[in-house]
């Protein structure tokens, strides 16, 4: 079964969905014979990185509204983050564009490393306070997860997987999505948002049922045969 998720290391309720998902994939009977493969979305793709720019006055800016108002947003999910282990560290995030973390991705995925790209990178950005638009960090978080350091470089210093990334979005945009975490289960079913485990765990259990079902051939006629215990009738 395929599970192909649309997702942003920018996006707070990604990651949180990450873990939701992760749960509910530890409790499904089949989770040996999932796939799961992360496509790239950015929520911003013209957003410019500014590293000395504090992230919660980036968040009040963006959004219309008073510090305190994006404080109290931020401490919000933070809680909600929090529920499945994850703490995240807003003060220290820093506002950065994310095409070349997903170029990182794109480029971990054929070495099937893409989840643990994805993994690193929303550690890096949400609870390490790091530039996941520097360079430098994207190597060392390659070579973290176990891809080669002259590899990253020569990668990175290109435009390669600049295509797949984009193909991605496009890919998305004929999907109609339009928000992420974005979770399209063999590319029949659906799941918008970081949902409960619960749901989640329902969405792979019916998929898989139905996957099972397609699988079983319509008999259109019970004639005359012969069964593995040797009566023919």
């Amino acid at each position: 079964m395929k599970v192909n998720i649309w997702s942003d290391v920018r996006c707070p309720f990604c990651y949180i969905g990450k873990r939701k998902f992760e749960i509910a994939l530890e409790k499904f009977q089949h989770k040996n014979e999932v796939e799961v493969e992360w496509q790239s979305f950015e929520l911003d793709p013209n957003l410019v990185t500014e590293k000395d720019v504090n992230a919660l006055d980036h968040l009040a800016e963006i959004k219309g509204i008073s510090k305190a108002k994006a404080k109290e947003m931020n401490e919000y999910v933070a809680k909600v983050a929090k529920e499945v282990g994850l703490d995240f560290n807003f003060e220290k995030v820093v506002v950065a564009n994310s095409f070349n973390a997903h170029r990182l991705i794109q480029f971990a995925k054929p070495k099937g490393l893409g989840n643990e790209a994805e993994e690193a990178l929303f550690k890096a950005h949400f609870i390490e306070g790091k530039n996941i638009d520097d360079n430098e960090t994207l190597v060392q978080t390659a070579v973290f997860i176990g891809l080669d350091e002259n590899e990253t470089r020569e990668m990175l210093a290109s435009v390669a997987f600049a295509k797949e990334v984009k193909q991605d979005e496009m890919q998305a945009q004929d999907f109609g999505i339009r928000g992420v975490p974005f979770f399209v289960l063999n590319d029949k079913y659906a799941v918008s948002g970081a949902q409960s485990p619960e749901t989640f765990l329902q969405a792979l259990e019916q998929t898989w049922k139905e996957s099972v079902e397609e699988k079983k051939p319509v008999i259109i006629n019970q004639g005359k045969s012969c069964s593995i215990d040797g009566n023919c009738n």
